[in-house]
């Protein structure tokens, strides 16, 4: 950790203790690094003795349900006034959904994340893209605390960073990355429950859903593409939901001679959800900047508000800039 992030997390730090009404959020569409990290930071303010609350903004996937203290996220009422106000995981204001109000009326925002596209939208703002994950980060900001990490908040960290490593196989993951995972292991974490819950648990929706969707797919470009798609109405064919769709654009870019792999989902008719992976030197943040998204190098996301046919006649377009 270098001075000038050390310095970030103390004041960050000297603030929580301040501060009597804290709320901490992260953005719509939930995912591993999102929830765990969230929990984590949830429980390690508890045990300073501080009130803290973690607002729900969207439905949490059921794969996450087994996590320890999971129904501290939920909705909150109102209140007039809020101290102290948390992002975690979140690159900007407005993928808080229904948190963005709590924000803009907060005294204070500590900005914790580890996407490169990030706005710096805080008073306070602790974004480390070489980060694996915000869990990785949040480790760090848990031990600079002075809190114990359990073996709950350790289950937490541990399921942010895997789910948003791949398992540590993407490029983020670093020495430091296993050092961390090695640590949490050894508070005792139940790895098995979380294998069995994240990874080996897909439900045969789910599984429908898989398949239905490897039947939209298109290579393009020499093979260097891969398009699939789901719509609504494939979602009912399978009694399925968005969430069920997560992981398949990994699936796809795993195909020998893919560059970038794309996947897109209908949530309205004009409102199409992108999800771009690529492989090797392509930039998908950059792309996905274009319409206003971002993420990462080798993992971004965008809404393009067109038909499913025409988003994906957009974003090939801008793909195929990027293909040599």
């Amino acid at each position: 950790m270098n001075s000038e992030i050390k310095l970030l997390m103390d004041k960050s730090i000297e603030m929580i203790k301040s501060s009597k009404t804290i709320y901490l959020c992260s953005h719509v569409q939930p995912d591993g690094d999102n929830i765990g990290s969230l929990l984590a930071l949830g429980m390690a303010i508890k045990k300073l003795n501080k009130d803290v609350s973690i607002l729900k903004v969207d439905e949490i996937p059921k794969d996450f349900l087994f996590l320890p203290n999971i129904d501290m996220i939920k909705e909150q009422n109102a209140v007039e006034t809020i101290d102290l106000f948390i992002s975690l995981d979140n690159g900007d204001i407005e993928r808080l959904g229904i948190g963005k109000e709590l924000a803009l009326r907060a005294k204070k925002i500590i900005n914790i994340d580890h996407h490169i596209t990030n706005d710096n939208f805080g008073d306070v703002n602790i974004v480390i893209p070489s980060a694996a994950a915000t869990g990785e980060i949040i480790y760090h900001f848990i031990k600079e605390m002075g809190v114990e990490i359990d073996k709950d908040i350790a289950t937490c960290i541990y399921v942010a960073i895997s789910t948003d490593t791949g398992s540590f196989m993407y490029d983020s993951t670093t020495s430091i990355t296993h050092l961390i995972a090695a640590d949490l292991m050894n508070k005792g974490i139940d790895l098995n429950e979380i294998i069995v819950n994240i990874y080996q648990s897909r439900s045969l929706s789910r599984t429908k859903l898989f398949i239905k969707t490897l039947n939209t797919l298109e290579m393009l470009c020499k093979g260097k593409i891969a398009v699939v798609s789901v719509s609504r109405d494939m979602l009912e064919e399978c009694d399925a939901n968005m969430e069920d769709a997560e992981g398949i654009v990994s699936y796809i870019r795993d195909i020998e001679g893919v560059e970038i792999a794309c996947i897109l989902k209908e949530v309205e008719d004009d409102e199409i959800k992108i999800s771009l992976r690529s492989k090797s030197k392509i930039n998908v943040a950059e792309i996905c900047s274009k319409y206003n998204g971002g993420g990462h190098k080798k993992a971004a996301g965008c809404t393009i508000n067109k038909s499913i046919y025409d988003a994906k006649e957009s974003i090939l377009k801008e793909i195929y800039n990027y293909i040599r």
